[in-house]
């Protein structure tokens, strides 16, 4: 498992935002497949200790479910995503269907940012929906949704393959909860101690 993506990918697609160029020591953080009822609101109390924002992609169907949960989050000052409405894999779908699904979600989200699930999307998706959102991927992925890797491992590999810009991804889910709410405040202490902020873009 490769934490970082390539960078032959990041001149493929360049219109994608894979990392910010910053001057300074930022990291972006960001939060896949909620929100979740459970899990959402402990990630939100622990990026408040750390005075830490972060950008959550959220699924529609999620929304449509938890929508207090959801408001929880933009009312904690976090930016939101859209992660399609059923957390769909782009490449087994027409791009109609696909983008269809996107616009279902936005219904909800309203926000102008999207990541696809799994990263797997075709260019015809890429074409059609940069119309209207800045996709944005990542630089570093945790893997924390893998139940074979330790908690331990989970957060050396973050702290190992992140710096300054990078655009890290964490998930606010139950297959990544044990891991996630392992590492994610470790890694936030150990930044901190170096000098690192934790901001979001200007919506």
């Amino acid at each position: 498992m490769r934490p970082q993506t390539p960078e032959f990918l990041h001149r493929f697609f360049p219109k994608m935002l894979w990392k910010e160029a910053v001057t300074g020591k930022e990291i972006y953080l960001t939060f896949d497949d909620g929100p979740h009822p459970k899990i959402t609101p402990k990630v939100l109390n622990i990026l408040a200790q750390f005075e830490a924002k972060a950008c959550f992609f959220c699924v529609g169907d999620n929304v449509r479910k938890y929508p207090e949960t959801f408001q929880q989050v933009r009312d904690a000052g976090h930016l939101v995503g859209n992660h399609t409405f059923h957390h769909l894999k782009g490449w087994g779908m027409t791009t109609e269907a696909y983008v269809e699904d996107v616009a279902l979600c936005n219904e909800l989200v309203q926000s102008p940012y999207f990541r696809p699930p799994y990263g797997r999307i075709k260019p015809a998706q890429v074409r059609a929906l940069q119309k209207e959102y800045q996709l944005v991927m990542w630089s570093v992925i945790t893997y924390d949704y893998d139940a074979k890797l330790k908690p331990e491992a989970c957060l050396n590999k973050a702290i190992k393959h992140s710096g300054p810009g990078d655009i890290v991804v964490f998930h606010d889910s139950i297959k990544s909860e044990q891991n996630m709410l392992y590492a994610l405040p470790r890694f936030l202490e150990y930044f901190s101690r170096q000098g690192y902020e934790f901001p979001t873009w200007q919506p």
